[in-house]
C-alpha cells in the first residue's frame, strides 16, 4: 500500500510547504504539487498523473478537501475512479478516509461545502470589481504583450495566426491590437 500526497494551491503567490510537510508527516512517500484552479480538474495534470498510477490498496492524501477541488461532482469522480481502483481517499483535516461507508458520507458534504464556498468567492470577486469600476479604478488586466509590437510584427509579414501562437495570446488579441489604430492588415 502505497499513500500518495497531493498539494496544490491557486495562484503562484501562494506557498505549498505547510501542505507538503503535512503530507510528508502522514507518511506519504510520493508527494506530487500544483498551481492552478481547484474549480475543475482540467488542466491539473500533476493530479492525472497520480489517478493513473493508483493501485489496489494504494490512499491519495489531501491536506484538506478543497486541495484536491471546490466541485463536488469533480470530487466525488474523483472518489468513485479511486474506488474502482480499490484505492481510497485521506483527508488529513478533518482526519477522513473513504475507506469506510462514514467516510464517503462526509467527502460528500464537504465537496458541497467546498463547492459553495467557491461561489462566494467568485461572488466577492466580482462584487469587488464592479466597487472598483463604479469608482472608476478598474481598468481591468494589463496587456500581456504590447500593441506597437503586434503592429510592427504584422506590417513586416507575419501571418496573424502565427503572430498569435509566437506571442502565446489569442488571435483576437491580434485583432483588438491592429482595430486601435484603424490598420486593417
Amino acid at each position: 500500500m502505497a499513500r500518495i500526497g497531493y498539494a496544490r494551491v491557486s495562484t503562484s503567490e501562494q506557498d505549498l510547504s505547510i501542505q507538503i510537510e503535512r503530507l510528508k508527516t502522514a507518511g506519504c512517500q510520493v508527494i506530487r504539487s500544483e498551481t492552478g484552479s481547484g474549480s475543475s480538474r482540467q488542466g491539473r495534470s500533476e493530479l492525472e498523473t497520480i489517478l493513473q498510477f493508483l493501485h489496489a490498496g494504494d490512499e491519495l492524501v489531501v491536506l484538506r478537501l478543497d486541495r484536491l477541488g471546490r466541485s463536488t461532482r469533480d470530487v466525488l469522480n474523483i472518489v468513485h475512479e479511486l474506488d474502482e481502483k480499490r484505492a481510497a481517499l485521506r483527508v488529513l483535516e478533518p482526519e477522513i478516509s473513504t475507506a469506510g461507508d462514514m467516510g464517503r458520507m462526509v467527502i460528500t458534504i464537504l465537496g458541497m461545502v467546498a463547492d459553495m464556498e467557491l461561489k462566494f468567492i467568485k461572488d466577492r470577486q466580482r462584487a469587488g470589481v464592479e466597487a472598483a469600476k463604479a469608482l472608476g479604478v478598474y481598468k481591468g488586466r494589463k496587456k500581456a504583450v504590447n500593441d506597437d509590437e503586434i503592429r510592427k510584427r504584422i506590417a513586416s509579414g507575419t501571418t496573424k495566426a502565427n503572430l498569435a501562437r509566437q506571442l502565446g495570446v489569442s488571435r483576437m488579441t491580434i485583432y483588438r491590437a491592429l482595430k486601435e489604430t484603424g490598420s486593417k492588415s
